[in-house]
């Protein structure tokens, strides 16, 4: 895989025209594009297709948590808009997991991936809502049940890509938001790591949003990122 392809660049917005100009600036700067829940609710399939037709894959982030039924006919629904990634939720249960694999690989999506815990939540977060592991010892539980039910990896912090990759093995895909390069405000994520460090670690795929789509030059901030992973 080539440095730049490692990047997908996270949408945060609802405005087609400006997501299309985008894709169109960094088409062969970055691997891709996710697309979220914002941007899916506002303008549907046809968004995702806008941007597709530009030549951007795109990762269909919409964390599906439902019925195993319901999860893999919305799959199965979104094959005709050829997401690269598509994702549910891992603490859905094996039966809904076992699900997606198969409803991915009918629709024909590369990879279909499982979320395990959210990265803007840490371990005081876990407790309020009743649960008692720690952070790291709950998102290699969630990814090891995701690889025992045939999906193709998962979306984790880079501070847990080390132990899922000792539980999971070196195939399992890992897909890494809380990215943010040295020189870019933290935001409100609160389990980040710098891009090149990520990738050291064992990231297949970085996420990351404001740094490139909130820099004064998006296309400069995302070849400055992919210049920092050349050679790792």
């Amino acid at each position: 895989m080539k440095a730049y392809e490692r990047i997908y660049v996270a949408l945060d917005t609802t405005d087609v025209e400006y997501a299309v100009k985008l894709a169109e600036k960094l088409k062969g700067l970055v691997g891709g594009m996710k697309v979220g829940k914002e941007f899916f609710t506002a303008n549907g399939p046809q968004g995702v297709s806008a941007i597709r037709d530009v030549g951007m894959p795109v990762f269909l982030d919409l964390k599906f948590h439902d019925i195993p039924n319901t999860v893999a006919s919305a799959i199965r629904a979104a094959g005709p808009i050829q997401p690269e990634i598509i994702n549910v939720h891992a603490q859905g249960g094996p039966e809904m997991l076992k699900q997606a694999a198969l409803a991915g690989r009918e629709a024909g999506i590369n990879l279909t991936i499982a979320v395990t815990i959210l990265t803007a939540l840490d371990q005081d977060d876990l407790t309020a809502v009743g649960i008692n592991n720690s952070v790291e010892d709950q998102v290699v539980r969630l990814a090891k049940l995701t690889q025992e039910n045939g999906l193709d990896g998962v979306v984790c912090s880079a501070k847990e890509i080390k132990p899922i990759r000792e539980a999971c093995g070196a195939d399992f895909k890992l897909i890494v938001p809380g990215i943010r390069p040295a020189w870019a405000a933290k935001g409100d994520q609160k389990r980040i790591m710098t891009p090149a460090d990520a990738v050291r670690e064992g990231a297949d795929i970085l996420v990351i949003g404001r740094p490139i789509t909130q820099a004064e030059d998006p296309v400069d901030a995302a070849r400055k990122i992919a210049a920092e992973l050349e050679g790792l």
